[in-house]
């Protein structure tokens, strides 16, 4: 996408991590063919919306998240509030 066109910061890198704990590295999304082991952090509501507010994040396995693609085919979020 062209939010990501100059590649990932390090704030994004800590965040990815922290989403990856919050969720236990157990994919959020479950799409048929998920593989459950969450490597990536998806913004379940579109980035240029929410920014990168880890509410609207989840951990998913790369292939629910490349699935996916645009936020706006995600499932609804469940909001997380605590870390």
């Amino acid at each position: 996408s062209r939010s990501w066109a100059g590649g990932s910061t390090r704030a994004w890198r800590v965040l990815r991590a922290q989403i990856l704990d919050r969720d236990g590295h157990v994919c959020q999304v479950r799409l048929a063919g998920c593989t459950q082991v969450a490597t990536h952090a998806h913004h379940t509501r579109g980035r240029a919306v929410t920014g990168d507010d880890p509410r609207f994040i989840v951990a998913s396995c790369e292939h629910c998240n490349l699935t996916l693609g645009e936020p706006e085919l995600s499932p609804d979020p469940i909001p997380r509030t605590a870390w």
